[in-house]
């Protein structure tokens, strides 16, 4: 797994794993950014900073004896603040960068720890996707801010964008988590790429039965679509949608789904929890706008589930039509929901299974350590040492 050391020279440019660290905005949600930090910091053996995590949704279990959050105030991590608030934060712990000698950044605000181009060390950008609120979804974003702060915003996303993009420039290898978000690197930001897909854990997730059920796993936010799913299972009383998620439409999705007996929002469920309504599922339904990748489909797959998702960003990727899913066209409406869901029955469900979990297992997290391990190594002859002392924070 580790890069390993033979000649006098070799021994010079290996890089030592307690020298390495990686940098990723916060943890809150359990998403593909999140397990990709946390696979660097337990596979690889680095340390891990980040601006705060909250204790409703990880264990401090999860992560590394060598890990160290940049205490964020609770006051600035409200949402629509954060990125402004984090960049600050890690532009702060740029010091603290500098004294590694390899650095992942994970995120939107990460990148701003990172010391200048040509420092000692090098920088590593693990880009999910150049931030939507400054491209694609720019106007969605402003139109959800309050008048006083819609009139001043572009002025500060202005500035965003311009110490986002410096950032960017001080990295020695950009990677993608997807072709998707490659070809948005190249468009709204103008640099190359490779491409590393994110880890799935494909043991966690595993068949258990097929119960009379399909289930929404998406976070409750308005990109996510989850309300043109409600709407299409309230025109379907003889089917049962499952919805195992939370955020910021949870209350509003709860509303809208109270008068139909056949759809069950949950929130956010124990992991144990999600494990068996996925594993117990006839099929899934992830219906994002242009996601940057999804990890949920192949989390579905892994447990032998088809996934009903769409023909937008990522998902190309993942979803094979018509052998692990189906691929609605783009902006589905709820009938093309309805029409996807009687035609993937539980006979048919079943019949993909196979599919299913040998497409997930192409994204195996063995594989993402395996090919970052790779890209680690090749950049080792371009090592700048670092100095030798290294703070960790208390």
């Amino acid at each position: 797994m580790y890069p390993r050391r033979g000649s006098s020279s070799e021994e010079e440019t290996s890089i030592d794993r307690n020298r390495a660290a990686i940098f990723h905005d916060y943890f809150s949600i359990k998403g593909g950014g999140e397990r990709v930090a946390l696979s660097i910091a337990n596979d690889l053996g680095y340390h891990l900073y980040y601006g705060y995590l909250t204790s409703s949704t990880y264990s401090l279990q999860a992560f590394p004896d060598n890990s160290h959050s940049l205490n964020l105030h609770p006051l600035v991590q409200r949402r629509g603040l954060r990125p402004l608030t984090l960049s600050y934060l890690f532009r702060r712990a740029r010091r603290i960068a500098s004294q590694y000698e390899l650095r992942i950044y994970s995120g939107v605000a990460a990148p701003f720890a990172a010391p200048p181009l040509g420092s000692s060390g090098l920088n590593v950008f693990y880009c999910h996707t150049p931030p939507r609120f400054l491209y694609d979804q720019k106007a969605h974003f402003l139109n959800l801010l309050p008048n006083p702060l819609r009139w001043i915003a572009p002025w500060i996303l202005r500035r965003f964008e311009k110490g986002y993009i410096d950032a960017i420039n001080n990295m020695d290898i950009i990677i993608a988590n997807s072709e998707n978000t490659k070809i948005r690197l190249r468009e709204y930001i103008g640099v190359d790429s490779r491409v590393v897909y994110p880890p799935v854990d494909t043991e966690r997730f595993k068949w258990q039965g097929q119960g009379d059920y399909y289930v929404s796993t998406a976070r409750l936010s308005p990109l996510k679509r989850v309300d043109r799913i409600i709407d299409a299972f309230s025109a379907m009383p003889e089917k049962k949608l499952i919805v195992v998620s939370g955020g910021e439409e949870l209350d509003r999705l709860r509303s809208r789904a109270k008068n139909f007996s056949n759809i069950d929002v949950l929130g956010w469920v124990t992991e144990s929890a999600l494990e068996d309504i996925v594993g117990n599922a006839i099929a899934t339904i992830y219906i994002p706008k242009d996601e940057d990748f999804g990890i949920s489909p192949l989390e579905s797959m892994a447990a032998g589930k088809p996934v009903i998702g769409v023909a937008e960003g990522g998902l190309r990727e993942t979803i094979i039509d018509g052998e692990t899913g189906i691929l609605l066209p783009s902006s589905p409406t709820s009938r093309a929901i309805v029409e996807a869901v009687r035609s993937l029955n539980s006979t048919r469900a079943l019949q993909m299974r196979r599919a299913c979990e040998q497409q997930a297992q192409r994204f195996q997290r063995e594989k993402f350590v395996e090919a970052m391990s790779g890209i680690i190594q090749g950049l080792q002859p371009k090592l700048r040492r670092a100095p030798s002392g290294i703070h960790v924070p208390d």
